[in-house]
């Protein structure tokens, strides 16, 4: 995937496409309820890859593209996360996400005559990470093997491993020590 993308081009279209039969899977998945191996089974489909039978999701489940979301296994999405997923987002193996989490990785130009062309900056949530209710994820970040992020924080730069951020914008407010 490109860093960039202007809307109207052949790419943009392409896009387009994908995102419109996304968007139906996604509203099929919303609009009725589901068992666990069911929505396993939409979701796969709407990232075009399998879903592991240990990763639990929530529903209403939101994505804005679906093919550049990856989910590792033993993933647990609560419910009305939303996963703006074009520039790529990738979710390690038992990670926590709590509800109304935000994870975004595309943005937009600052000059206005380019504020509809896309920017892409993938987020990487790695093994063991722990999001909490309401967090916002921003678009080129990291958070670190077993890092927690309270509710409510927005997440703007990179969160080290072993440590818990809470705050807008996110910051380190204590170190997890690990068991000897």
């Amino acid at each position: 995937m490109k860093s960039e993308m202007d809307v109207g081009t052949k790419a943009y279209e392409q896009i387009e496409k994908i995102n419109h039969r996304n968007q139906l899977l996604v509203q099929q998945l919303n609009d009725t309820p589901h068992t666990q191996p069911e929505i396993r089974k939409l979701v796969s489909q709407i990232t075009n890859e399998k879903i592991d039978e240990t990763t639990e999701i929530r529903l209403p489940f939101y994505t804005d593209f679906g093919q550049n979301l990856h989910l590792g296994k033993n993933v647990y999405i609560s419910n009305c996360s939303m996963f703006v997923d074009l520039g790529g987002i990738y979710i390690g193996d038992n990670v926590l996400i709590g509800p109304n989490a935000t994870i975004t990785s595309v943005n937009h130009h600052i000059n206005p005559e380019q504020r509809r062309h896309l920017k892409f900056k993938s987020v990487y949530i790695h093994d063991n990470a722990w999001l909490g209710a309401n967090v916002t994820v921003t678009p080129g970040t990291t958070i670190g093997e077993n890092a927690i992020v309270a509710a409510g924080a927005v997440v703007t730069k990179n969160v080290p491993a072993n440590t818990i951020v809470a705050g807008i914008p996110a910051r380190v407010i204590k170190t997890i020590k690990e068991k000897n």
